[in-house]
């Protein structure tokens, strides 16, 4: 449901429930069909839980979003470090059958998030396993501080990718929750408009007042 059809459904029930309580002979005629100040309210009690929801969902949709933008941008400079120093790696180990297949030096570069992950982890965390292979790397300029802070990238992509999954779950878990309040209003304000229909058919002016406009 778009943003600007649910700002519609939530102007439509305040118009007419808010309209309908503040209005004294309305209210009267109303009441007579059963719906009186407190059940009215009880339409109203639904509308300020599905703004209330239909706001929060807003936020964690807002949220998530941010977490999306974070990740990608922690994605693309861990990418950059990793791809420099998988080349360089490439020249290092030619021949070396043990740090080709730790590092995974001839595997295919994985492009999904998930394989990227598993395919960093291990060649930053095997390269800095072994001594000999740490010393031939610093023979190109990446010493144990350099090659662990490119590791730390990499451990922040996959934090990043956890907090937006998280973000993920309780943004869709928002929209559930908002789709049911608005649901339940949208049921009530239904029932609520036949009975005005019927209450106030003598009273077009009064049916316009709420928003229903003139019977046809």
């Amino acid at each position: 449901m778009s943003t600007s059809m649910i700002d519609s459904q939530l102007l439509d029930a305040q118009l007419a429930i808010n309209n309908a309580l503040d209005d004294a002979d309305i209210l009267a005629d109303l009441s007579r069909f059963g719906y009186d100040a407190v059940k009215i309210n009880g339409g109203k009690a639904l509308l300020e839980q599905a703004e209330t929801l239909v706001e929060r969902q807003r936020v964690e949709y807002g949220e998530q979003y941010e977490a999306s933008e974070a990740l990608k941008q922690a994605h693309q400079t861990a990418d950059a470090a990793y791809d420099v120093t998988f080349k360089v790696a490439k020249v290092a180990f030619k021949g070396n059958k043990k740090a080709q297949h730790a590092m995974d030096l001839d595997g295919r570069r994985k492009r999904s998030l998930a394989g990227w992950l598993g395919q960093t982890q291990t060649f930053y965390n095997n390269l800095l396993t072994y001594p000999d292979l740490m010393a031939r790397m610093a023979t190109f300029g990446y010493d144990q501080v350099r090659l662990e802070s490119e590791r730390d990238l990499v451990a922040q992509v996959a934090r990043l990718n956890e907090q937006q999954e998280a973000e993920k779950g309780e943004a869709q878990e928002a929209t559930k929750q908002r789709d049911a309040a608005l649901e339940a209003l949208d049921e009530w304000l239904s029932d609520f408009k036949a009975i005005a229909e019927v209450a106030l058919i003598a009273s077009p002016q009064r049916l316009e007042k709420l928003g229903f406009g003139v019977i046809a």
